[in-house]
């Protein structure tokens, strides 16, 4: 039942912020993500949900209930620059088709039953995360990002003031809902290589990020002895191997990457005298990241000491592990063994709404296998009989939170 209704609502979506390199991009409160918001709202009303937008840009369709109290299921529609075509969207359309055929089949709840399609999560035009998601619970920092400019030179206020919202109105937070229910795309190839259907996400990594300086010596390539450097690469090179190494005897789920590397002058004949390189940890036990975040300082001060290279190091991000809702965890196993749905149950290694709102709601997460384990790229894609596995459980998920 309303497979049609996801799978056009899915194609329609797909179609809007086509990259001309293969993809998506639709970055927050640009007109591709305009018409994606406006799309999904004719499609919300055209369906009989009630449709509005918040003072953020997020976008709601609400089935009213009789009672009070709302479950909300939903994600985000922004994409990465040259995207895929799966990765937050999934989640709105598969909410949308799994409250469709809850109406269809039981009538009204009773609890309200919404979808959400958040404004923002990915971070890819404004240096800013979870806009949408923020902006529900009350926690978005205006300040942080007011001034901010992103490439094209516009600010939040001004992009928002230019499809009519209006940056200094937040919205309320939100005290009405009881549960909120995210379905995502895995972006990882677990599932696959398991051969099962839903992923039972039961916790979500913290993440440290740090951004590292070096500074040695720039001297010429051909004239300066190697015992004579103060050579800013290697140091790097040193540090990056010794913490890799170090990672690997820690094991899963702890993972460690170095993403960024810039060399100054960078020229091929200059022994480099600066080094930057980012570092980004992540594990779902704080314990467990505090003390190797601790390794991580340690190991790159005492190699750069030993080499006589200054060193700066900057910590960018520091987000705890977020645990799931164990009794809606244990409730989306009942689901899955009642639906025949093969599951396994484990945790998320990217960030997600749903870590926002499990800080105010009782909260859960499912994933359906990634074809090949690839994300934020124009070839992301899953099987379509995956895709709606995830909506029935889903939509079984929806049935006992808001009818029983």
């Amino acid at each position: 039942m309303n497979d049609d209704l996801f799978r056009n609502t899915l194609t329609e979506l797909s179609a809007i912020g086509k990259d001309p390199n293969g993809g998506l991009t639709r970055l927050l409160f640009t007109e591709s993500w305009m018409r994606a918001q406006q799309a999904l709202k004719a499609a919300f009303e055209k369906a009989g949900l009630a449709a509005r937008f918040d003072e953020a840009g997020n976008l709601y369709g609400r089935a009213q209930g009789t009672e009070k109290g709302t479950v909300l299921t939903g994600s985000h529609v922004d994409t990465v620059r040259n995207g895929g075509h799966l990765d937050g969207q999934y989640g709105i359309v598969a909410g949308f088709a799994a409250i469709k055929r809850l109406l269809e089949k039981h009538g009204p709840p009773k609890k309200s039953l919404e979808v959400v399609s958040f404004a923002e999560e990915e971070g890819s035009r404004f240096p800013y995360v979870f806009w949408g998601s923020k902006n529900v619970v009350g926690i978005a920092d205006r300040d942080k990002v007011r001034e901010a400019k992103a490439a094209d030179g516009a600010t939040m206020p001004e992009a928002m003031r230019a499809l009519g919202f209006d940056f200094e109105k937040a919205p309320e937070p939100r005290k009405d809902i009881d549960a909120f229910v995210e379905a995502h795309i895995e972006q990882g190839g677990v599932l696959e290589k398991l051969g099962r259907q839903i992923g039972i996400v039961t916790a979500i990594v913290g993440q440290k990020r740090y951004v590292v300086r070096l500074k040695g010596k720039a001297n010429h390539a051909g004239t300066t002895p190697m015992g004579m450097r103060l050579d800013a690469m290697e140091c790097s090179a040193r540090c990056m191997v010794a913490l890799l190494d170090e990672a690997r005897r820690e094991g899963d789920p702890l993972v460690l990457t170095f993403g960024r590397i810039e060399l100054k002058p960078g020229v091929g004949n200059v022994v480099p005298g600066e080094a930057l390189f980012s570092v980004d940890t992540r594990h779902t036990d704080r314990a467990v990241l505090d003390r190797f975040a601790g390794r991580i300082e340690a190991t790159i001060r005492e190699t750069a000491e030993k080499a006589g290279i200054a060193c700066e190091i900057e910590r960018v991000m520091d987000e705890p592990p977020v645990p799931m809702d164990t009794g809606l965890t244990a409730l989306f196993g009942e689901v899955c063994k009642a639906g025949n749905l093969s599951h396994h149950v484990m945790h998320s290694g990217a960030g997600h709404d749903c870590q926002i709102m499990a800080g105010a709601y009782p909260s859960a997460m499912l994933f359906v296998p990634s074809i090949n384990g690839i994300s934020h790229n124009p070839e992301e894609n899953t099987e379509f009989g995956d895709l709606l596995a995830g909506v029935d459980a889903l939509e079984g998920m929806l049935h006992r939170l808001a009818y029983r």
